[in-house]
């Protein structure tokens, strides 16, 4: 009979409960040497610069270069005014109420020729998208007039409406209404069909579609033809008061040209950047409060 040397083998350890008893252990330390990572994204995230800082900075670094330019002489003042003598001058225009009073006769033109191209531009385009017979009998003629350039027309206004305030307003007025009509036609004729359909299913009359289903559909676009139609409109308002002005903000513009007054004709520009500024901020801000409704991406 043979016996085996080998040893005896060692008893299973207990594992129930294991799991319970068992010490958690710590995450190992970092190597030295090496530091711990923090995503780019968090860190972005705790350091946030305002809003109204980052769109500031980048004016504010030109006026900065144009001050630079102009004080070392670069920039001559004959060519161009240093931005401390245009503000002096800007408040001196203030002080004697020249500019207030051109503002005022600049702003009646921009109102009266925004007012009525507002109607005609808009009423076209009604016309236009509602009815087929108003597309086959409007679209067309509009879309000659539209390619013709609306300063082109200046000599044939003087000969038709004078040297007044009337060949003035008619430029503005014929700038406004193309953009207007084109994004109201098409704001019409982009309704979905489907919400159509839907509305006749619940019993809306043609009026009743057009009131609540059509015309907020094209409330988005008619809004964006507004702030083109602004834009076009203190463009217009420029070439307007070149046509025998004896007041608004273009008057100030040829009396400097004639004196060779740079500082003033870059006040009277800075005046009309910030009109149109203010009317862009004032439809952004019916856009905001008409559109509710509609969520749009505000970016990133």
């Amino acid at each position: 009979m043979s016996i085996s040397h080998a040893p005896p083998d060692p008893p299973a350890p207990d594992v129930s409960g294991m799991s319970e008893q068992a010490p958690r252990t710590s995450p190992e330390p970092a190597p030295p040497g090496l530091q711990r990572l923090t995503p780019a994204s968090a860190s972005a995230r705790r350091v946030r610069i305002p809003r109204w800082l980052r769109r500031t900075t980048g004016p504010l670094l030109l006026l900065a270069l144009w001050q630079l330019l102009s004080g070392t002489g670069v920039l001559a003042a004959d060519v161009l005014a240093s931005p401390g003598r245009i503000a002096q001058v800007g408040w001196d225009l203030i002080a004697d109420g020249s500019l207030p009073a051109a503002m005022g006769t600049s702003l009646r033109r921009v109102a009266l020729g925004l007012l009525f191209g507002t109607l005609t531009g808009t009423g076209l385009a009604l016309l236009s998208g509602l009815f087929r017979v108003g597309e086959d009998l409007v679209d067309a003629p509009v879309q000659m007039l539209r390619t013709v350039p609306f300063v082109g027309l200046i000599p044939l206004f003087i000969i038709w409406f004078g040297i007044g305030e009337a060949p003035k307003i008619a430029i503005i007025t014929l700038g406004v209404t193309f953009p207007l009509y084109l994004n109201v036609y098409a704001g019409i004729r982009g309704v979905d069909a489907q919400l159509v359909e839907a509305g006749e299913s619940l019993g809306l009359s043609r009026w009743g579609l057009v009131r609540h289903v059509v015309l907020p559909g094209a409330l988005p676009g008619a809004l964006t033809g507004l702030r083109y139609s602004l834009g076009i409109a203190w463009l217009a308002l420029v070439f307007a008061e070149q046509v025998n002005a004896d007041a608004g903000i273009g008057f100030l513009m040829v009396q400097a040209r004639d004196f060779l007054r740079t500082d003033v004709i870059v006040v009277c520009l800075i005046v009309y950047a910030f009109l149109g500024l203010l009317a862009d901020f004032i439809v952004r801000s019916l856009e905001r409060l008409l559109l509710q409704w509609r969520p749009t991406f505000t970016g990133r």
